[in-house]
């Protein structure tokens, strides 16, 4: 049973839920009132299907776990519950999960590099996000497949605020990278500005996947490719007005699909890889739990007994903060 010190943590947490993220679910929310969004994953294009062969328990189809992060408290214990819960599942069978690695772009140590694997890259240069920080994803992500030493032929991009509900197989199919498909990431409906990026040239703007770069599955030689297009095209994407006003917060999230495309690279579109609340109101066969959007939570809710299962577990939950 849950003591009242872990109830009152888990109240904190909720508080820091409500509040960290009220604007992105506005913004969601406005989205998809115009859009009538919950009825489009049913409408995607035939890469929706499920792929014949997954893996599930293979060692050649083993993938690393790759976060990015900051030294920000919200996203320090984001990373410890996500932490927790990659662990737990990771040796379950039909796991492909591999290593785990934590990509701090905040240009210096924490003090969770001993609690969780950790790379330490640079921020990009002071100003160049103009506030959106978002776009020191993609950087991140340049550096450490550069400097680091990756064991796995596959990487899972993956974010501080996922939960592994269960273990999850290699999803990929070759050089299929597996995305999450996002009902409002909808190129289609924005061919004027893709076709600021993505020329007519290179096809047609239905090559453009409606996914962002996470959750993807995807082989380290195509990420290694990727990445640098996908720093370039974010960052015009952010100089660009009409582009910037149009894609807000998800702009990031368009310019990994825009960067694919121009590699050639097609993902196949799992809508299993992930479930996000409140639009999804059970757990059932997917395997990643999404907690960005605020949500009315209470104790019979999954994400609050797994968030108060970690925070009663991890080592030092109470006295570690930032450093």
């Amino acid at each position: 049973m849950i003591g009242r010190k872990n109830l009152g943590v888990s109240s904190f947490l909720l508080v820091l839920l409500a509040l960290g993220f009220f604007f992105a679910t506005y913004n969601l929310l406005t989205m998809v009132i115009q859009n009538k969004a919950a009825d489009e994953i049913g409408k995607l294009n035939h890469l929706t299907q499920m792929p014949e062969k997954t893996g599930g328990g293979n060692s050649d189809m083993r993938f690393h776990v790759a976060l990015t992060a900051t030294d920000a408290i919200y996203s320090q214990w984001q990373s410890r519950i996500m932490y927790y819960w990659y662990k737990k599942v990771k040796d379950m069978p039909r796991s492909d999960m591999g290593k785990f690695t934590r990509i701090l772009h905040s240009g210096k140590a924490d003090n969770l590099m001993d609690e969780i694997p950790s790379f330490v890259v640079d921020p990009l240069p002071e100003g160049l996000d103009r506030g959106y920080i978002v776009l020191n994803r993609p950087w991140a992500f340049v550096q450490w497949l550069e400097k680091a030493t990756i064991e796995e032929e596959y990487i899972l991009m993956a974010e501080p605020d996922h939960i592994f509900v269960k273990p999850l197989p290699n999803l990929a199919q070759g050089n299929h990278p597996a995305g999450f498909p996002f009902f409002y990431i909808k190129p289609a409906e924005h061919e004027k500005i893709i076709r600021k990026f993505y020329p007519e040239e290179m096809g047609p703007v239905t090559n453009v996947d409606p996914i962002g770069n996470s959750p993807v599955i995807i082989k380290k030689y195509l990420l290694e490719e990727i990445s640098p297009t996908w720093l370039n095209v974010s960052l015009r994407m952010k100089d660009d007005h009409e582009t910037d006003k149009q894609f807000g917060w998800v702009l990031e999230m368009y310019a990994y699909a825009v960067a694919s495309a121009l590699h050639g690279v097609r993902h196949k579109l799992r809508k299993d890889f992930m479930l996000q609340p409140p639009w999804d109101p059970e757990v059932g066969k997917r395997f990643i739990l999404h907690y960005t959007y605020g949500c009315d939570y209470n104790l019979k809710v999954r994400l609050v007994k797994m968030v108060n299962e970690a925070t009663a577990n991890i080592p030092g939950w109470d006295t570690v903060t930032r450093g």
